[in-house]
């Protein structure tokens, strides 16, 4: 089986969360593109940066918001997540909640998308907030 590619969408002070994900995605069969892994990255965060997050925004079949304070409290996380909307079907824009933080801070545009969490049969599934029925298993995204 081929792996799937995702953006995952996520501020840099999460690098132990993102870290945790990209194993468990991984194992789910998805391939997580993140930014301060790629070698072809401006060190100095310029105009080339966004030009090469917005390539890889449409180069990837998912997004991936990590929603943490983080990242709803970042410059470039709404950003990205405004630009995906822009181009991706919203079926492939997914929020990875945490659960420690279940609030939206303020950035309630969130709401609109799908949540990725895990079923009570642990595999990850897609539902919409406040819902938990009617879910589609990540592996058949």
């Amino acid at each position: 089986m081929g792996y799937k590619t995702a953006f995952l969408c996520h501020s840099h002070r999460d690098r132990t969360l993102v870290e945790g994900l990209i194993q468990i995605f991984k194992e789910e069969g998805v391939l997580l593109y993140v930014d301060w892994m790629d070698s072809e990255m401006p060190e100095t965060t310029n105009g080339d940066t966004a030009r090469q997050i917005k390539n890889k925004i449409r180069e990837s079949e998912m997004f991936l918001f990590l929603a943490t304070p983080n990242s709803l409290a970042s410059r470039w996380c709404p950003w990205e997540i405004g630009y995906a909307d822009g181009v991706k079907q919203h079926e492939r824009i997914l929020v990875i909640p945490t659960r420690e933080h279940g609030q939206n801070y303020g950035n309630e545009y969130i709401d609109i998308y799908r949540r990725l969490e895990r079923a009570d049969d642990g595999q990850l599934a897609a539902w919409y907030p406040r819902t938990h029925s009617n879910g589609t298993y990540a592996r058949s995204l």
